[in-house]
């Protein structure tokens, strides 16, 4: 449901509950439940990602339980954040900094900001209590995905790229990171698996057709369409697709047209 800044207010009805919304600004993709990011996480790993099949993480394809254990690919090595490479973590694929830079709150911080000794705070803390827009983006479940929390917390929130003369940072697993940052051309990127590519592009486009306030770069926006194109979605993509509409509310067009397009819905 798209929904306005207007000074109306909108009547609509979830599970026969009467809910009432005010309607926001900026037409965004309005879901009845807004989880909290700590919810959510506990969502998918009891809703979306129920079997062996799909307990796999988004880069390195590594196995993990119900209990959040992970089997570490053979030949998977990373120099960094090693107390972290036997972590589930959740990654945003479209980093909550790309998007929560555009909230004045993320910047300037608001009145209701204020910890229990007076100091006023601003960025991610501020956004998450202030706007409910910001809550809804930062636990939206589409863009969420496993992933190893050593590549989780090495990808950081850098763009993605094609890094041709770059080697693996974390052996079998595929995923190249260039972190320099000496000039605007050299920015940090990272480079995918090819397997996560499609799922990243559709994820990139869905993020931007559901929130206009999140724009990518036209490079970025470029680099997602190619890969969208190439790397066409796969039966588990989709039924992960189905599973998030059924507890959130939502439709992924980006990703639900292919998916019916190709009879895999």
């Amino acid at each position: 449901m798209r929904i306005f800044r207007l000074v109306s207010l909108c009547l609509f009805i979830v599970n026969y509950s009467l809910v009432f919304c005010v309607v926001h600004a900026n037409p965004y993709i309005y879901f009845p439940y807004i989880y909290s990011y700590a919810h959510t996480k506990k969502l998918l790993e009891a809703v979306v990602y129920t079997s062996p099949v799909e307990r796999r993480t988004l880069y390195c394809n590594a196995n993990f339980d119900e209990k959040r254990q992970i089997a570490l690919p053979k030949g998977f090595t990373t120099q960094k954040f090693r107390e972290r490479a036997t972590r589930l973590e959740w990654e945003h694929v479209v980093p909550v900094e790309n998007f929560g830079k555009t909230f004045r709150v993320w910047h300037e911080g608001d009145a209701l900001c204020v910890d229990k000794n007076g100091d006023k705070y601003k960025g991610r803390k501020c956004a998450d209590k202030v706007s409910k827009e910001f809550k809804q983006m930062q636990a939206d479940m589409y863009n969420l995905y496993p992933s190893i929390g050593a590549v989780n917390a090495s990808r950081r929130n850098y763009n993605f790229a094609m890094l041709p003369n770059a080697a693996s940072d974390f052996g079998t697993c595929l995923v190249k990171i260039d972190s320099r940052n000496d000039a605007r051309e050299n920015s940090p990127k990272v480079e995918p698996p090819e397997h996560a590519r499609g799922k990243i592009a559709r994820t990139y486009l869905y993020m931007e057709y559901a929130y206009p306030r999140y724009k990518m770069s036209k490079k970025q926006r470029t680099l997602m369409h190619t890969w969208n194109t190439k790397y066409a979605v796969t039966y588990d993509e989709c039924q992960r697709t189905k599973r998030i509409e059924s507890v959130q509310g939502n439709e992924n067009i980006i990703v639900k047209k292919q998916c019916l397009e190709q009879d895999l819905w």
